[in-house]
C-alpha cells in the first residue's frame, strides 16, 4: 500500500463522537432500565436497590446525548481525521491477537494461551527467532507458574493441557 493510502483517514472526528456518544448512551440504557427493574424509587425503609445506579444511568445518557447533539454541529473544517489507516492498522495489529488470547484463556486455563501470545509477538513483531521466543514464553509461565501456584498458592485458571500434565 502507498504511503498516501496509509495516511488517509480511517475514521473522521464527527464519526467517532457519533459512535462513543451512542456507545455510552446505550451503556447507560441498560443501567437504567436494569435498575428499574431492580427498583430506583424511594421507600419507606430508605432507597431501593437501583435508586443510585438508575440516576448515575440517567446522567450517562444525559451527558451521551449531549455529546451527541454537539458532534452534529462539528463544522467541516473542524472534522478531520480522528486516526489514519496506517495508525489504525497498528492499534488493530495488538488489539486483534490481544482479543483472541483473551477468549482463550477461558477455555484454554492462562498458560497455554499466554506462551502462544508471548511467542507469536516476539516473532510476529520482534522478529525473533523461533527458539529464542519459545524459550522466553515457556520460562515466563514456567516462573509465574511457580511464584502464583506455589510460592502465593494462588491458583489461576488451567485449561486441559495443565489436566494432562498433572498440573490441575
Amino acid at each position: 500500500m502507498s504511503e498516501a493510502s496509509e495516511q488517509r483517514p480511517a475514521l473522521r472526528v464527527k464519526t467517532a463522537e457519533f459512535v462513543v456518544a451512542g456507545f455510552t448512551f446505550l451503556l447507560g440504557a441498560i443501567v437504567v432500565f436494569d435498575s428499574w427493574r431492580l427498583g430506583a424509587r424511594w421507600a419507606a425503609d430508605g432507597p431501593q436497590t437501583g435508586y443510585f445506579p438508575f440516576y448515575v444511568g440517567l446522567l450517562v445518557c444525559i451527558g451521551s446525548t449531549v455529546n451527541f447533539i454537539r458532534a452534529l454541529v462539528i463544522y467541516k473544517n473542524k472534522n478531520g481525521a480522528f486516526v489514519e489507516v496506517g495508525q489504525l492498522k497498528l492499534v488493530l495489529s495488538v488489539l486483534v491477537p490481544s482479543s483472541i488470547y483473551v477468549a482463550l484463556v477461558g477455555f484454554l486455563g492462562i498458560y497455554v494461551p499466554s506462551i502462544v501470545y508471548i511467542a507469536f509477538f516476539m516473532i510476529w513483531l520482534g522478529r525473533y527467532a523461533w527458539w529464542k521466543a519459545a524459550l522466553v514464553s515457556v520460562g515466563t509461565n514456567v516462573f509465574f507458574y511457580v511464584v502464583f501456584e506455589i510460592w502465593f498458592q494462588v491458583p489461576l485458571p488451567k485449561g486441559p493441557v495443565e489436566s494432562l500434565l498433572g498440573l490441575g
